[in-house]
């Protein structure tokens, strides 16, 4: 397929999720820009792009996080925009920013989205002026300690100390007295600083034993918003996703109206632009509560893919470009059942802890409803650098007890 979307895309990432943007590309006729750091000269994505440079040393604040060389290399080679896949700076409004900047387009949301939506108090603000739901919360940033046990003592323990800027289960406490919320509100402001680079805590009622629920949108430059349905992301260890499934056991058709009218109605309330996710929590009573916005591709996109047959990353490339979404809430179907695992490249002997190094043999699962999505080969190196996520497999089947059995 030809296309006049982009002639050329470079891909500001690594491994599985780069070649999954690689191969959106292809589909769509557009060339390739891949980047690799020393760790990753040879990497599977590295080979299959059309064109290769070298982006710095291996550790990622040298490499995958250097804005002023990627866009360096974007300009030499004549990228006309950049995917972020997930990850490293695929939320950065200072990235999208300078992309803006230097006239390439981000395929993302814009900067002006991004900053409203990646504070989280401030995106909580939004969705309840939206008249949807929030898990009750500090209106600001704890300035300290005596602060932050005056706010938790308000909401009532336990409580979440939360970093205001971030995700992915860092800069994360749950505290369920006075002691514990002294003593890990440094520990929550180092561990912002060093994954997000800004220090803000606030504090969050924790919800007990909740369903983690997520809506995928696909919102055009337009004014056109289509949902793709409800993702299942409750099992996790460390508030760390391991497994995803698409639909949710836990929604019903009038939990689940509710849950997609909210997302809809938040993203809209935000002018937001390109495919997002929005989080819920839903509490024992199935009351839902808005979480956050992931303001890119996610992790678990595959399910949503396999269940309706959209290919959210070539969505993500023609929203960026200007064009209209191709199809109405009325065309969307959700079909089957599907389940998707994370595999990490983890010690379980030492905590799951990373656990890099050469892959002697690789065979990937196959057969009817399977999806392997990994940039592995046999003889590839694991590089310690990077986050351990090292395979995505996902099964679909017509029903949940055939998606399981796969």
């Amino acid at each position: 397929m030809t296309s006049s979307l982009f002639k050329k895309i470079l891909i500001a990432n690594r491994g599985e999720v780069a070649l999954r943007v690689v191969r959106a590309c292809r589909k769509l006729g557009i060339r390739t820009v891949a980047l690799y750091s020393e760790a990753d000269i040879e990497s599977m994505h590295v080979r299959v792009a059309d064109e290769a440079y070298p982006v710095g040393p291996s550790p990622p604040h040298e490499s995958y996080l250097n804005q002023d060389h990627i866009l360096s290399i974007a300009s030499k080679c004549k990228a006309e925009a950049i995917h972020p896949g997930y990850g490293f700076l695929a939320e950065s409004p200072s990235f999208m920013r300078a992309c803006e900047d230097k006239g390439l387009t981000f395929i993302g949301p814009s900067s002006a989205n991004a900053e409203l939506l990646g504070s989280k108090l401030q995106a909580k603000r939004t969705m309840t002026k939206a008249g949807i739901p929030v898990i009750p919360a500090s209106e600001d940033a704890v300035q300290s300690e005596d602060d932050l046990v005056a706010a938790s003592k308000d909401l009532g323990f336990p409580v979440l100390i939360k970093a205001v800027y971030g995700g992915g289960g860092r800069g994360l406490r749950l505290a369920h007295n006075v002691k514990e919320a002294r003593r890990f509100y440094d520990v929550t402001r180092t561990e912002a600083r060093s994954a997000f680079a800004r220090p803000e805590v606030y504090v969050e009622k924790y919800v007990d034993k909740p369903r983690h629920v997520e809506v995928q949108i696909l919102a055009d430059k337009h004014g056109s918003i289509v949902h793709l349905g409800e993702r299942e992301c409750s099992i996790q260890r460390r508030h760390q996703k391991l497994m995803e499934e698409a639909p949710s056991p836990g929604v019903d058709s009038e939990i689940r109206k509710r849950l997609v009218a909210s997302a809809v109605r938040g993203l809209r309330a935000a002018s937001y632009e390109s495919a997002g996710t929005v989080e819920f929590l839903l509490d024992s009573r199935k009351k839902h509560y808005f979480l956050e916005v992931n303001k890119r591709l996610q992790v678990e996109h595959l399910v949503t893919e396999m269940t309706t047959g959209v290919d959210i990353v070539e969505q993500q490339i023609r929203i960026a470009a200007g064009e209209h979404l191709a199809f109405r809430q009325g065309d969307i179907e959700v079909n089957g059942w599907a389940i998707n695992c994370r595999i990490n490249a983890e010690d379980p002997t030492v905590g799951f802890s990373p656990s890099p190094g050469r892959v002697v043999s690789y065979l990937p699962p196959g057969g009817p409803g399977i999806r392997v999505d990994s940039a592995l080969y046999s003889g590839c190196v694991i590089p310690e650098y990077y986050d351990s996520l090292i395979a995505k497999v996902a099964a679909w089947g017509a029903s949940r007890s055939e998606a399981v059995s796969r």
